[in-house]
């Protein structure tokens, strides 16, 4: 059964509601549930981006719109992500999970459908919404539905692998879909996906109101979905813009002070959003870090990567797509095996900050990509080693994130989670791209920008920068975790009771 941390079990209000535990049989077909569901938010960050210019040419919006098809469903999603895990918690994993599997479905055609830009962006807005409903419930579902530790980090390693390859995954079926179908697929297939999940919601879950007694924190709402839509939104106005725009460092501001302001309020609310107990661990703190830099550092990855093989090597959105398998198979070995093999018996003190040395490798190993390279030989191994070592660090870090917290807290300790994976990859795209512009713009100076080989060792430039300083947040949080996480692992108590913990 789960266990706690002897600093958990000092928290006086961390006290986790038992819970039936699900069949043997229906707890992995609820798992395979779950990672439908979930796969379907997570391709959704990326499936539209390959789809974008075939949308844009079909539907006319200009190049500076184009941005905000992406955009728009950070923005709700990320703002959101507290509300709906609190909502989860309030009224239920079931009717939270159902409800933001047809919503997400129904507005996905909608979108789908688009006769125009504002249409089509309306409908990204909402997916966002109900996205930031599902994917708490569908995380604390799992949580509460796997009481045996073994048998957790199986599920975990799963999730987790979903959780970091589905960019890739996304990548591949939105290449898939734009090639074969049209550009409307990439939102049309949630409907198919949505109809196995909400199939599978309807006969397996049942519904826990862990949190029934308590009230929604509406001033902590307002303050938190205004403060991450300042950050997210400042940050993805940096990337289109400049850093120096007042609008840019005026959102960055402002999302800072709400949320310090709602950390604030935390403190004094009668029934907080986010209650501060789910943040005192320090492996849950490392781990809540551990998120959010690897979501920073796989933007250089996808993104700069996906430009690399297109524009310059020349493959086709469906080759690209399949050019980042390597990555996915090697991250989900590395997830199983790090979930389930090497954290249970080593503890996360080692494991974490390997796996981010590992990706760090991979990473500065990719700078060596230039103009005439080969995809066999200077990418294919580089994206095999990357994979690994986020596998070593996404799913040991979302299960001990999640662990231990007390039922009544599943879903806003599993939304936490998932905003800190929006957030980070919010604070990578403008980052990164920001990083990248500065290099290729300075190698061009003083040379002929008309010149294509100059053109195509700017750009080569531009990727290697992001490569690298992609490699150096690996590197920094190969650091962060090593001195935040315990030593050792989190002793199972004998005498405790069995329960389910979050």
């Amino acid at each position: 059964m789960p266990h706690k941390s002897l600093a958990e079990d000092a928290l006086p209000g961390d006290l986790a509601a038992a819970e039936p535990a699900a069949p043997a049989t229906n707890r992995w077909w609820i798992l395979a549930v779950v990672a439908v569901a979930q796969l379907m938010v997570v391709l959704d960050a990326t499936i539209v981006n390959i789809a974008l210019p075939s949308a844009q040419a079909d539907l006319g919006f200009s190049d500076g719109n184009r941005q905000w098809i992406v955009t728009a469903y950070a923005l709700a999603f990320a703002s959101l992500l507290l509300l709906g895990g609190r909502i989860a918690d309030l009224f239920g994993r079931k009717t939270a999970f159902l409800v933001g599997v047809v919503g997400f479905a129904a507005v996905s055609a909608l979108g789908g459908a688009a006769n125009g830009f504002g249409m089509l962006v309306t409908a990204r807005a909402l997916q966002g919404v109900f996205g930031a409903l599902l994917a708490p419930a569908a995380l604390s579902i799992l949580n509460t539905t796997f009481t045996d530790a073994r048998e957790k980090a199986r599920a975990f390693s799963v999730y987790g692998a979903i959780a970091g390859a589905g960019g890739a995954v996304g990548l591949l079926l939105g290449g898939i879909l734009t090639d074969a179908l049209d550009w409307r697929w990439t939102l049309y297939v949630n409907v198919v996906i949505a109809i196995v999940a909400f199939a599978g919601g309807w006969l397996l879950l049942s519904n826990h109101r862990d949190a029934g007694s308590s009230k929604l924190d509406v001033p902590g709402t307002v303050l938190v979905a205004g403060g991450l839509f300042g950050v997210v939104y400042g940050f993805s106005n940096a990337e289109t813009h400049d850093w120096g725009s007042p609008l840019t460092w005026g959102c960055l501001i402002a999302g800072g002070l709400l949320l310090a302001a709602f950390g604030w309020w935390q403190t004094r609310a009668a029934h907080p959003l986010l209650p501060l107990r789910i943040l005192l661990d320090r492996n849950r703190a490392a781990s809540f870090l551990a998120v959010l830099i690897s979501g920073s550092g796989m933007f250089g990855v996808f993104l700069f990567l996906t430009y690399y093989l297109q524009l310059n090597l020349g493959f086709s959105p469906t080759k690209t797509g399949v050019a980042f398998l390597p990555m996915v198979g090697a991250l989900m070995v590395a997830a199983q095996v790090g979930t389930t093999v090497l954290v249970p018996r080593i503890g996360p003190k080692a494991i974490v900050p390997l796996g981010f040395a590992i990706a760090a490798v991979g990473m500065t190993w990719l700078t060596g990509i230039d103009v005439g390279s080969h995809y066999a030989s200077a990418v294919l191994p580089q994206l095999i080693v990357i994979g690994l070592g986020l596998g070593m660090v996404m799913p040991p870090a979302m299960q001990l994130a999640t662990g231990g917290v007390a039922a009544e807290d599943a879903g806003v300790a599993s939304a936490t989670v998932n905003a800190m994976q929006q957030v980070g990859g919010s604070i990578g795209t403008a980052l990164l791209n920001t990083l990248a512009a500065s290099a290729a713009t300075g190698y061009l100076a003083g040379k002929d920008p008309r010149n294509k080989l100059v053109q195509a060792q700017a750009t080569i430039e531009s990727y290697t920068t992001a490569f690298a300083w992609s490699a150096g947040l690996f590197a920094a949080g190969a650091v962060i975790a090593f001195l935040l996480f315990r030593r050792g692992v989190q002793r199972q108590d004998a005498g405790a009771a069995p329960v389910v913990h979050m």
